[in-house]
């Protein structure tokens, strides 16, 4: 494969199933679309963790979350894991970021680049301590905000977002041409569309209230029940305030916000023709994790129903097939091969055993034979939570509780759990095996619950966590997070 610079967006909670190249009927997302059909699009892609920090790391260092022990949202990337921006700088590449990272600080070659720009990281360099308390599940009242605050208008994470685009663009423009040695690396770390659901006017009212589509299975007596998710709903208590035309209002400030990334999106794109880039660079947009989005009566991630564990994930440039849907389960992971493999770099013989694959080989048509793992380990989280793919198979193994079987081509939307099923039984007792080949659950539940405890300790106790509360999300830099 031919030495490209690669340009790397990713966006924040967006589920793959709002996105007009994945099939959603309303959704106005063109740039996004017109890359799909320029290049590659991932059907089958997943986080390696259903929320921010553990995924981001995951991606970071090409390696499941119980390896490197990133687990939850206060223990965050430290650099202490090489990362592939490491490899890429060891070799003479330029590895550049701008916006969110969500590591422990902004110490950028420690973090894998040569320099971070507009950087978001967790907060105050310790993050949510609240989501270490797995014990007994505390209440998080801030979430009940996510319903009455959606609408119209400007947040901190808009007037960011612009930000990171125009500083994009101004890199693309003033310091890429200054790197012609070598390959380079930009990554994109935008916050939409993750709550809070407000969007800008014009974006917004794309999408009429009365017309967007109500959330699958929201219906009290329409919800799947399951331990897990149960007491999930009681602690992220997001749905409590909602009422229907705070529904409507969510889908489509949601809606909205992922029009306005893609829009920002644009911008980058049109930079990249602009400086003659393009012909020279690849482009992979992807997500750290998807959105509930009320389904199930469920909303933000944190779950590993497709709407949350799966992710947008799109490849496109030199020597992309065009016009190309792969269907070959990827996550994450996958990328560090594919940015060494990308750049034209060495790869790293202490790197052979990391689980990933070049998603350039993959989608020339090479099926990698693994197992993917998307694993879960924080906020709501009465136990560890681990999902494979197995064919046309999802199983997600809960450590002490019963597991969730969906067969993905028959029922794609996940109605119908076929993990307490009796005709079943061989086809779970196939899955779980597959799953223990990879990873012990309940060894890597105590080792998680572990550090974890040991955090809480070193951060003054429970109580004083407790006491403390949390926020509802990272800002971004300038402002001061909100308490709950």
């Amino acid at each position: 494969m031919q030495p490209a610079n690669l340009l790397f967006i990713m966006s924040d909670e967006h589920s793959k199933r709002v996105l007009g190249s994945y099939g959603h009927p309303m959704i106005k997302t063109p740039h996004l679309d017109r890359l799909a059909a320029r290049g590659t699009r991932f059907a089958s892609a997943y986080t390696n963790c259903p929320i921010c920090v553990p995924a981001r790391a995951s991606f970071a260092t090409g390696q499941y979350v119980h390896k490197i022990r990133y687990w939850d949202n206060a223990i965050a990337y430290d650099g202490c894991v090489p990362s592939w921006g490491h490899r890429l700088m060891a070799q003479g590449h330029r590895v550049t970021s701008i916006g969110k990272l969500h590591y422990v600080d902004s110490n950028a070659v420690r973090n894998g680049f040569d320099e971070e720009i507009l950087p978001l990281h967790i907060v105050n360099g310790v993050g949510d301590l609240l989501g270490l308390i797995r014990d007994e599940l505390p209440r998080r009242p801030g979430s009940a905000k996510l319903g009455p605050e959606a609408g119209r208008g400007e947040s901190e994470y808009t007037h960011y977002d612009r930000a990171i685009a125009d500083e994009t663009a101004r890199w693309l423009n003033q310091e890429a041409p200054k790197y012609r040695d070598k390959p380079w690396a930009l990554y994109v770390g935008f916050v939409s569309p993750h709550f809070p659901l407000i969007a800008p006017p014009v974006f917004y009212d794309l999408y009429p209230e009365d017309k967007v589509p109500w959330p699958d299975m929201y219906e009290p007596g329409e919800r799947p029940r399951h331990p897990f998710t149960d007491a999930m709903r009681k602690c992220l208590c997001y749905d409590e305030a909602f009422d229907a035309p705070m529904v409507r209002r969510a889908i489509a400030a949601y809606m909205g916000l992922v029009s306005f990334l893609d829009d920002n999106i644009g911008k980058i794109l049109r930079a990249l023709e602009e400086t003659g880039l393009a012909a020279a660079t690849r482009v992979i947009y992807s997500s750290d994790h998807g959105d509930n989005l009320g389904t199930r009566g469920m909303w933000g991630k944190s779950t590993m129903y497709e709407e949350s564990a799966g992710i947008p994930l799109i490849l496109a440039g030199p020597g992309v097939p065009r016009g190309n849907v792969c269907e070959t389960a990827v996550t994450l992971a996958d990328a560090f091969p594919t940015f060494v493999e990308g750049l034209g770099a060495t790869a790293d013989p202490r790197d052979v055993a990391l689980p990933g694959h070049s998603l350039l080989d993959i989608a020339q048509g090479y099926v990698p034979q693994r197992t993917i793992l998307s694993e879960y380990h924080a906020a709501g989280a009465l136990c560890g939570a681990y999902m494979i793919r197995h064919g046309r198979y999802k199983y997600v193994h809960y450590v002490g509780l019963p597991p969730m079987l969906f067969d993905l081509e028959r029922d794609p939307y996940e109605r119908a759990d076929l993990g307490r099923d009796p005709r079943y039984g061989q086809v779970i007792a196939e899955c779980e095996a597959a799953l223990r080949k990879i990873v012990d659950p309940e060894a890597v539940d105590q080792l998680a619950k572990a550090d974890q405890q040991a955090y809480i300790e070193k951060h003054g106790g429970k109580e004083v966590i407790l006491k403390r509360g949390t926020f509802r999300y990272s800002p971004p830099p300038g402002a001061k997070a909100a308490y709950y």
